[in-house]
């Protein structure tokens, strides 16, 4: 008896001590001091840093001041996908999807600015950065749905009054959504917008048909979408912001020839503001 207590009591103290190793590793992690070949294949270059949970500050603003926006990360971690119903009584609902690219459907390193009005409205406006991931779902019935996300040319503002930038600070507005695909995509049968063949079709008789119209005359339209940043975290040492964003844009459109579907984005995101010089 008094061995198998020995056992249970070692066994005890080398799993805290495991578990302390692990937990001192996992917050020492730190991507910046980490290499290419201890990063690639990890999935850590897609997550975004995070302000600390205890981090409830504010980082004042000025009117007709205009501060700079570095770093900004958006994690993707729910998609939803509008579905039409099979009853007509009923309203189209989204349904939940499944991610099917690995890796890479993280937005980073995003620019822009914050402006401040005279009544306290701030308008954060997107530049340029790694804002864009070509994105797949699958559904629960077995659909994949392909779409472009991105948060390009976003332009958001929040309400009037505001002297700082606190955890009840929300940036809504909209952004441009562009092709899936570029215009030098060819489809199985070698249609495109400005490469390949104008019309394909075995009965050419019935080429003028709608539906056959919108598949030999390739479009790279240019959709909208829907964005929302609500900032949870405030760092005011730092300069450094987090929170969740809600985002609703279209679909692929398979080169305008099907009709997209909404597909809504939930996740988290990252971002440093500070004064432009």
């Amino acid at each position: 008896m008094r061995f198998r207590a020995l056992i249970v009591a070692f066994l005890s103290f080398f799993l805290g001590m495991l578990t302390i190793l692990n937990g001192g590793s996992a917050l020492a992690l730190d991507r910046e001091q980490m290499t290419y070949d201890e990063i690639v294949g990890t999935g850590l270059a897609n997550s975004c840093p995070t302000v600390t949970s205890f981090s409830r500050g504010t980082i004042p603003v000025e009117s007709n001041k205009t501060y700079s926006v570095s770093d900004l990360c958006i994690e993707p971690q729910q998609y939803f996908v509008k579905e039409e119903p099979l009853n007509k009584r009923q309203e189209a609902e989204f349904v939940e999807g499944k991610l099917l690219t690995r890796y890479t459907s993280s937005l980073e390193q995003i620019r822009g600015s914050i402006f401040v009005d005279e009544n306290g409205v701030l308008t954060l406006k997107e530049k340029d950065g790694i804002d864009f991931q070509p994105v797949t779902v699958l559904l629960p019935g077995g659909e994949e749905v392909p779409f472009f996300f991105t948060i390009k040319k976003f332009v958001g503002k929040t309400e009037p009054g505001f002297t700082s930038i606190n955890s009840s600070t929300d940036f809504v507005g909209s952004f441009k959504v562009p092709s899936y695909r570029g215009a030098g995509f060819l489809d199985p049968k070698a249609r495109g917008v400005y490469t390949g063949y104008d019309n394909a079709v075995a009965l050419p008789a019935s080429a003028d048909s709608k539906e056959l119209q919108r598949t030999n005359v390739k479009q790279t339209p240019i959709g909208k979408g829907t964005l929302s940043l609500q900032v949870t975290q405030v760092d005011g040492d730092t300069g450094e912001i987090g929170g969740i964003f809600e985002s609703e844009q279209p679909s692929d459109t398979d080169l305008g020839a099907k009709k997209p579907v909404d597909v809504k984005i939930r996740g988290i995101f990252y971002a440093r503001i500070a004064p432009e010089d």
